[in-house]
């Protein structure tokens, strides 16, 4: 696969990211070296090699979900602490414009 300036414009314009040229070139670049190196690793031959899903032999440690510092705490105690606040809800900054398009 081939990784053009174009490309990188397009994931960055996803991303909401904005490049100079000099970056796009080293980002272009940088991104088919990647791809390259993903190419490169298709070609090796794994028949018969067993998959791996985890490389350290160990089992998940599970704890109960219990939050220990909040507990006694009221709902109006804990939202004393959060600086914007709208209909009893933290408010935060809006991330993606609905109107925009994809």
């Amino acid at each position: 696969m081939e990784i053009t300036k174009d490309t990188i414009k397009h994931v960055a314009t996803l991303s909401r990211l904005a490049f100079n040229e000099e970056e796009l070139d080293k980002f272009t670049d940088q991104m088919g070296s990647i791809i390259n190196m993903a190419d490169q690793l298709s070609e090796v031959d794994t028949e018969g090699v067993e998959e791996t899903v985890q490389v350290v032999d160990r089992d998940t440690v599970f704890r109960e979900d219990i939050p220990e510092h909040w507990q006694g705490q009221t709902r109006e105690t804990l939202m004393e602490n959060v600086p914007e606040k709208a209909n009893g809800y933290i408010k935060v900054p809006v991330i993606i414009n609905k109107d925009e398009d994809e």
